[in-house]
Order: structure tokens, then sequence, then C-alpha cells
């Protein structure tokens, strides 16, 4: 696998002092579909999040998003990766860290992002294409959404 990613966590002791839970290279690196390679850094669920205790939960397995809650997510995507189109129930931020990709959504438009660029989606269906001959990566906070919907009909999550 390509992607290598250092997540430290920080806590608190039982005196309330701070404190490094975990410093690693994230083990839980998966890839759903040839050229793509994601990691989950950290996620969690409800409003407001609970910073009690400790219990990582990059231990369980993973949906996407994360029904009431949030998942921070790294992604590599290798040159001529395979497509997914694909919509979440989520609002999710993306920068790209490095390398170029296009996001493709389902009407044809096409936006170009490039290491340094933000994104907001906001539930629609879009795909990522790398036509470039770098690989791409790019840091993404998902927030639980309600579906978006159009003529008062819900768009639910798709691929």
């Amino acid at each position: 696998m390509d992607l290598k990613i250092r997540r430290v966590v920080t806590g608190h002791d039982a005196k309330g002092r701070a404190k490094v839970e975990v410093d690693e290279i994230a083990k839980n690196v998966i890839s759903n579909r040839p050229g793509a390679e994601s990691c989950v850094v950290w996620s969690t669920k409800g409003f407001p999040v609970d910073n009690d205790g400790f219990n990582d939960p990059t231990t369980a397995s993973f949906k996407t998003t994360v029904e009431g809650g949030t998942v921070f997510r790294i992604v590599y995507y290798s040159p001529g990766v395979t497509p997914r189109n694909h919509r979440t129930d989520s609002i999710d931020y993306a920068v790209v860290i490095s390398g170029a990709i296009e996001m493709e959504l389902d009407d044809g438009v096409v936006a170009k992002l490039s290491a340094g660029d933000v994104l907001v989606q906001r539930g629609t269906i879009h795909n990522w294409i790398n036509k470039g001959t770098e690989p791409c990566v790019i840091a993404f906070v998902l927030v639980s959404a309600k579906p978006v919907t159009a003529s008062g009909k819900p768009l639910t999550a798709v691929g």
C-alpha cells in the first residue's frame, strides 16, 4: 500500500493533563477499488462530541459516513483510479494535500483541484478522476447531514 499516514491523537491523564494517546502510522489502510486507498484517522458519533476517556474508533469497520457523527479520512488516488459515482448523506470538507484531481458531477461539470485547493461537497453525486501522472492525496472531514431533497423528494446516498 502506498498510503502511509502518521496519526497523533491527544487525550488526558487521570490528573487532567494533556498526553499523547496515539502516535503511529495508521494501521487501517484499505482499498475498496483499484487505484484508491484510504484510512480513517478518527471518527465521532453524536453532537456535541464527547472527548472524555479514550476509545480508538478506528479499530471498527467503517461505512463512508457515520450517522449522527463525523469521519476524518485520508484518500490516495492513483493516476487512472477506477471510477465511483457516489453521493453521501453528509457535508464533506476536502483539502487536496498533494497532486491534482478532477471532481466530476453527475451533469458532467468538472472542477479541477490541485494541492492547497479546498472543496465543500454538499450531497451531490460526484466522481474523482486522476488523469495526471502523479498520485493525489486528499483529506476529508465528513459531517453527518440530512439527505438532500429536490422537489420535496429525498436524494439518498448512492454508490
